[in-house]
């Protein structure tokens, strides 16, 4: 049980390591400054911070954070040919997905995800947080894309974190 005074203290540590760095020096008074803005922070913005699962496989994390950062990687060659090419070749679309994820976090990590990736973007999500509007540059099955990102995204998100699936 965390206690009311501190109420985040990775967060606070974050800070404090980040305001040591910023000023690079470790001098005690520093130290205790960036303590007292470690401290005071949280509690200021603890009405905005939201709950971060806790994390079932950390390899897996990784895992899935290099596939990521492939699949950039790939979208950006595939966007590069797409957009030097003719503008003929390009069919793009607004696609629904359906969403599993509950968990606010984690469903603001996969439209991150969605929206990082050359080529496509989150372009809304409905009010009960089910259905993920994105718009893709390039989607000749729109079925497809919806299914690709629930395959290669969202199931490992439900696998990584602990969230509940519907």
């Amino acid at each position: 049980m965390k206690a009311r005074w501190l109420p985040n203290p990775a967060l606070t540590l974050l800070l404090t390591l980040i305001w040591l760095l910023l000023n690079n020096t470790l001098s005690f008074a520093h130290l205790l400054l960036g303590l007292f803005l470690g401290w005071a922070i949280p509690l200021l913005v603890r009405g905005f911070l939201i709950e971060v699962p806790r994390v079932r496989k950390p390899f897996k994390l990784c895992l899935f954070m290099l596939k990521v950062f492939y699949d950039i990687v790939v979208a950006n060659v595939h966007v590069a040919k797409l957009v030097l090419g003719p503008k003929s070749r390009l069919k793009p679309a607004f696609i629904v997905v359906p969403m599993a994820i509950e968990n606010e976090f984690v469903l603001a990590t996969l439209t991150s995800i969605v929206s990082l990736t050359p080529g496509t973007v989150s372009a809304g999500l409905s009010a009960d947080h089910k259905l993920l509007i994105l718009h893709a540059l390039d989607a000749p099955d729109a079925d497809e894309v919806a299914a690709d990102v629930k395959r290669n995204y969202e199931a490992p998100l439900l696998e990584i974190f602990e969230c509940s699936r519907t």
